[in-house]
């Protein structure tokens, strides 16, 4: 009994609509069963005369709610009156309200955080505001437990300010919507679903991690949602249903899965981005290199320093270098647009696996990939922060068609011929993923076979754009897409919809008519321990250096 799910409901503004509200929850239950719970963020009463008639139906008992329902409470000074105190209380039957702030905890072990409620801009606070001195009360008596790990649910009437920075935006005006005390409650609660309504907008946001990839140990990913008002004309969704196991009930290697969509936490964002004055627990402006430094301990890392004088352009300020610095003189790093926050991918990142690197160039860097297929899978990556190829500008679109025409060769000697893709989906980081086939496993037309026969199955149609094409030319900047190149020139194109598989490249490329290893599809069957990941980067390197433009002679 104690991994059996617990069915909600959570509702947006109600403003009153009561009748209308639990008509539509018993529409729901008839159909698919009865929930545990519904719970109400932002305005629950309507201030009109015929909102106030409704709600004593329900406080005399006339009518009564078909679900326990948890309410927060006043967003507006008009609805504090239905509010006897700020401790919480049953207002009428099935109806409670939770309080001014607070943590409730079911008798399944579900774990919901709760603050009603604006953020107060004056002293003293009107009744219908919370202060920072609720939130830190409510983040105290949760985090000074050394087990805590976050909480189930986390209900406020605002949203967090930020919620959307490296997700997907909402449909709404962002400049002046949210609170960064909520934002910054989030980031210290790290709910499992954090819900909040008062904007009139639906928006669920991606799911975002809790942890630091490659510097903290996993932890569960947060969900937000935002909910519209009952019965709102543009008919946008209010009610929100889904089943949740409790935390304290999980095995802890389910509840830190990540799902293939999840992003960085849009609350760790360098302090020049935050609104707050206090400095935040994370900052990756701290924490940056400069780039000029990060080459400069990459060539002792590849070894030593009369490699590292072999590059095209400085490296360790020995002398004058590319960009007309004299010795003695400060260097700039060389200017590359930059993430608003943390990337995987970003060369002067410290969230870049540097041991991966193969060859960096000005504009450009090649780096083993992570799980590859072959021995020789890499990516071509920008040095700065582009989304997509058609993003570039014209000097790294320059630099990578020579590491596409060095790695043909490279390829060509192995008696290979490569096979390039791009994904612009669900992807920060511009990844152009190179992958060698053997010469006698297959022709070039059977891989071109293999892509479209296996988009055609999955109901996608590859369109063959002309060779000389530019790609910018057919998908504008922000417009999802899948891109093949073959090693004969031709392209293959897919604007892509939505619910694309993220692993289609591979899939194609592991399948038995093209390199026929099925089992290494998916990357993360195909990882390595860091050490054999550095012994296969070091031998890739030492190969590809005859053909590394970016290595003087």
């Amino acid at each position: 009994m104690g991994e059996q799910p617990v069915r909600v409901l959570v509702c947006g503004d109600v403003e009153g609509r009561l009748s209308c509200l639990f008509s539509r929850v018993q529409a729901i239950q008839k159909k698919t069963g009865q929930f545990d719970l519904l719970l109400c963020v932002g305005e629950f009463f309507g201030a009109t005369p015929e909102a106030e008639a409704e709600w004593q139906q329900y406080k005399t008992g006339a009518k009564k709610a078909p679900i326990h329902t948890y309410i927060l409470g006043a967003a507006s000074q008009e609805t504090v009156k239905n509010f006897p105190n700020s401790d919480g209380s049953e207002l009428a039957e099935n109806i409670t309200y939770l309080g001014r702030r607070g943590v409730f905890t079911g008798a399944s072990g579900l774990q919901l955080a709760y603050v009603s409620g604006q953020e107060a801009l004056q002293e003293p606070a009107p009744a219908h505001c919370f202060t920072s001195k609720d939130l830190s009360a409510l983040v105290t008596s949760l985090t000074s437990s050394s087990k805590f790990r976050g909480v189930d649910i986390l209900l406020t009437s605002q949203w967090p300010q930020g919620v959307w920075h490296y997700g997907n935006n909402p449909e709404l005006n962002t400049k002046s919507c949210g609170s960064s005390s909520i934002a910054s409650l989030a980031d210290k609660l790290k709910p499992r679903y954090h819900f909040a309504a008062l904007e009139g907008a639906h928006y669920e946001r991606l799911p975002y991690r809790n942890h630091v990839v490659l510097q903290e140990n996993a932890q569960h990913v947060s969900r937000f949602i935002a909910l519209a008002a009952v019965n709102n004309a543009a008919k946008r969704k209010y009610l929100y249903a889904f089943n949740i196991i409790p935390m304290k009930n999980m095995d802890p290697t389910e509840l830190v899965k990540q799902p293939p969509d999840v992003t960085e936490s849009p609350y760790r964002r360098s302090a020049k981005d935050k609104t707050e004055t206090q400095k935040p627990p994370f900052n990756a402006a701290d924490e940056e290199e400069p780039v000029h430094q990060f080459f400069f301990d990459l060539s002792r890392k590849q070894g030593g320093a009369s490699r590292g004088h072999g590059r095209k352009r400085p490296s360790d300020g020995d002398g004058r270098g590319q960009d007309g610095h004299h010795q003695g003189q400060p260097k700039q790093p060389r200017r590359h647009p930059q993430p608003t926050g943390p990337c995987w991918f970003c060369l002067a990142s410290p969230q870049v696996e540097k041991h991966l690197v193969v060859s960096i160039g000005t504009h450009c860097y090649l780096a083993l990939a992570k799980g590859p297929l072959t021995p020789r899978h890499v990516l071509i990556l920008p040095i700065g922060h582009y989304q997509s190829v058609v993003e570039l500008s014209s000097e790294v679109v320059e630099e990578m068609e020579k590491y596409k025409s060095a790695l043909r060769d490279f390829y060509k000697s192995k008696g290979e011929r490569c096979v390039l893709f791009e994904r612009n989906y669900r992807s920060q980081h511009l990844q152009l993923q190179v992958v060698p086939v053997p010469l006698n496993h297959c022709t070039t037309e059977d891989i071109k076979e293999a892509f479209m026969v296996q988009a055609q199955e999955q109901n996608m149609e590859l369109m063959e754009i002309p060779q000389h094409t530019d790609l910018k030319q057919i998908a504008p900047p922000g417009i999802p897409y899948f891109y093949v190149e073959l090693d004969s020139g031709e392209k293959l194109f897919y604007r892509i919809q939505k619910n694309f598989p993220l692993q289609f490249g591979r899939e194609v490329l592991a399948s038995e008519a093209v390199l026929n290893i099925p089992t290494r599809a998916d990357w993360k069957e195909c990882k390595q321990s860091r050490e054999e990941e550095e012994e296969s980067c070091k031998q890739l390197r030492d190969d590809f250096q005859p053909y590394d433009f970016a290595w003087d002679d």
